[in-house]
């Protein structure tokens, strides 16, 4: 039987956990926050792509702790810790570092340990390696060492952990054969590539392709709104090309944890090496400006009503990054929320996802409630549940970021 360490028990950490005891693994989960642990013990999970039955169904062979000494016992460790920026969009290794001090305490000769956090090529044998080394062991020799992305997509179905292909790479032939063992217990593809930088690398491109592609929709988004041009009409007429054109659609800007912070990690990486990453400083730039772009456009909503923003009843539907998921990291609705408050607007907002924005002070409302006294409805987020034809009959004047009002054309809706 194989024994399984997970460290981080978030949106890529207890998916993983889940997974591998569904194989009949034994797994020690590990996070450093007592609030998870304890939520995790009783059989209550906070992720939507693991539903608590899920869990409860599996918790008999997962040992939740804060404690990283049972991790001593294990035959592979895969660390799924936070790799965030830094106020000044530097890579923030602080947790990982952490991590990996801790690590080094119990790590035993033979044990494999995997990073799947996303970060710069050369992390994993620049950074991770002489950290664990310091536990008396050689890395690629008294242990083996590799890299292998997440790619998880929160609220996905079509593909999932099993169904997605697995990159990975070791930091020698032998750590990346005892990964791909390892990964084969819950993968049913594993791409192998010749060196931790080469996987490290892949997962960046990956999300800098989609970073780059949909600022160019967004910066035209905001190119046919002056020129009257509907940008969903052109995307759809593109799209209408079999063979050279792969669809992007235009939003508010980019959230979650991968897409707004990912990119940042090779354009400074890049600048050790003396070279400018230009596309992509500016996609970041131009999808960071997107909020921007909505509220003037709810902004010149309510002036063509013959109102002020100042006053003006604003009711937000979605606030979560993404559809179907309350996930809320770097979601383009925090700042619409904080810029719109900024200029005056009475706020109140309705997603099944997000109880609460205790930034904001504010609580999820009813979409009646919301709708009730509201001079503009706003669409940040189309979550499936949410009846979007009855936003467009009730409100006064709507604003759709997403196009889910496409197919309407009734007079009150302005679209992005």
């Amino acid at each position: 039987m194989t024994t399984v360490g997970i460290i981080g028990l978030g949106y890529v950490g207890l998916p993983l956990a889940v997974a591998f005891a569904e194989e009949g693994c034994d797994v020690v989960a590990v996070d450093v926050e007592e609030r998870k642990t304890e939520q995790l013990t009783a059989g209550e999970s906070y992720i939507e792509d693991i539903p608590s039955e899920r869990l409860r169904a599996v918790l008999e062979r997962m040992t939740v702790t804060t404690s990283y000494e049972q991790l001593g016992g294990v035959e592979g460790v895969l660390v799924c810790v936070p790799t965030p920026l830094s106020a000044n969009r530097e890579p923030d290794l602080g947790p990982l570092v952490d991590c990996m001090g801790r690590l080094a305490g119990v790590l035993k000769a033979g044990q494999l340990v995997v990073l799947e956090s996303t970060t710069y090529p050369g992390t994993t044998r620049e950074r991770v390696a002489p950290l664990l080394e310091e536990s008396g062991l050689k890395a690629g020799s008294d242990f083996h060492l590799a890299f292998s992305p997440e790619r998880v997509d929160p609220g996905r179905t079509d593909f999932t952990m099993r169904s997605t292909p697995k990159v990975l790479g070791g930091l020698t032939e032998a750590c990346a054969d005892r990964a791909q063992a390892l990964y084969g217990l819950v993968c049913d593809k594993v791409v192998r590539v010749s060196s931790p930088e080469a996987a490290e690398l892949t997962k960046l491109l990956e999300n800098i392709f989609r970073s780059v592609n949909i600022a160019l929709v967004n910066e035209l988004a905001m190119l046919t709104d002056r020129m009257g041009i509907d940008i969903w009409e052109v995307v759809e007429a593109a799209s209408s090309k079999p063979y050279g054109f792969m669809r992007f659609e235009p939003g508010p800007g980019m959230g979650g944890h991968c897409l707004p912070v990912d990119p940042f990690y090779l354009s400074w990486r890049a600048r050790e090496f003396d070279m400018s990453t230009e596309f992509i400083e500016l996609a970041g730039k131009v999808n960071q400006q997107m909020p921007y772009h909505c509220v003037a456009k709810v902004q010149r909503a309510l002036n063509d009503a013959g109102l002020a923003v100042r006053g003006a009843r604003i009711a937000v539907f979605g606030v979560s990054y993404k559809s179907g998921v309350g996930d809320v990291r770097e979601s383009p609705a925090l700042k619409i929320v904080e810029l719109l408050r900024g200029l005056g607007a009475e706020l109140c907002y309705h997603d099944p996802h997000v109880p609460m924005l205790p930034e904001f002070g504010l609580q999820s409302v009813s979409a009646q409630e919301a709708l009730s006294e509201a001079d503009l409805a706003l669409i940040v987020t189309v979550h499936p549940s949410v009846d979007h034809k009855l936003i467009v009959q009730r409100a006064r004047i709507v604003v759709d970021l997403r196009g889910v009002t496409r197919g309407s054309d009734a007079s009150n809706v302005v679209r992005l």
